[in-house]
């Protein structure tokens, strides 16, 4: 009997040491988590201490980022975007091509610092990646000639008329959403510009920036009609777990908009500033 007794204070003191030394296992693990989130750089350390910030974007994509054609540099909205961000940050721009399909991933593998690529900001894309604040918005938006005298507020207005879209694209999916809409599908916006300015159409649809910019960059008779969907925000992504690049960077979207360096890019490719909400552009 006092044999099983000591057997099990011996058992105990087994077990309490067992206990105490799993305590300090854990103690231990998270004094060294925290050492080591202490002491990883912020990338906003990273971008100044290289001198310059990695930019992925398509190079393919215009007007937002395409090759000029004269001199092959790299040129766009979003490249005259990232130029801006680069010069606030204090550093300079470095730009990196690559395929859209692969542009998220290329972020994740740590290939570069940020996307400046019209990168929608949705909950899914939330949940891998932190965005700077949005510097663009846009949505669905009508394009009317400029005699157009009817007063097409939604899609459900345009029933019973012709409505020119891309083939394949988004647009004619949301046009044909629409029962007793015409749709009519084009290779591209030129020429479905051109039948709506010919009478042949009564009216097309595309995203709010690709309008101000082809109406900027056309000669036709065409105006910018209301916009039809909900709106979009764009923003630049990066990787989770970096408050100072994040902080760093909305700063300097904020500047940019305050001092009217971001305004002047925006009406150098669009003619209007696309910081602002579609319908505020009226």
């Amino acid at each position: 009997m006092a044999s099983a007794k000591v057997n099990f204070a011996k058992g105990q003191t087994m077990k309490k040491s067992w206990t105490f030394s799993l305590i300090r296992w854990f103690i231990a693990v998270l004094i060294s988590a925290a050492t080591v989130g202490a002491s990883a750089a912020d990338l906003l350390d990273t971008v100044k201490s290289r001198g310059t910030l990695r930019i992925a974007v398509e190079g393919t994509y215009p007007p937002f980022n395409f090759k000029d054609p004269q001199t092959g540099q790299l040129t766009g909205f979003d490249v005259d975007v990232a130029k801006l961000v680069a010069a606030k940050l204090g550093v300079k721009p470095e730009f990196i091509t690559t395929e859209y399909s692969g542009i998220l991933a290329g972020l994740a593998a740590g290939k570069y610092d940020v996307i400046v690529n019209q990168v929608g900001i949705t909950p899914e894309r939330q949940k891998a990646f932190d965005f700077s604040d949005p510097y663009t918005l846009s949505s669905a938006q009508l394009i009317l000639r400029k005699n157009e005298a009817g007063n097409f507020k939604s899609l459900d207005d345009l029933k019973g008329k012709r409505v020119g879209v891309g083939q394949g694209s988004n647009y004619e999916q949301k046009a044909k959403a629409v029962p007793g809409i015409e749709v009519k599908s084009y290779p591209g916006a030129p020429e479905y510009l051109q039948d709506l300015a010919s009478n042949r159409i009564d009216a097309a649809l595309n995203d709010s920036l690709m309008v101000s910019y082809l109406l900027k960059t056309s000669t036709l008779p065409l105006k910018a009609g209301a916009p039809v969907g909900d709106v979009e925000r764009m923003g630049i992504p990066f990787q989770k777990g970096n408050p100072k690049f994040k902080a760093a960077i909305d700063k300097a979207l904020t500047d940019s908009f305050k001092d009217g360096s971001f305004k002047q890019v925006s009406m150098k490719w669009f003619g209007t500033d696309v910081s602002k909400a579609p319908s505020a552009r009226q």
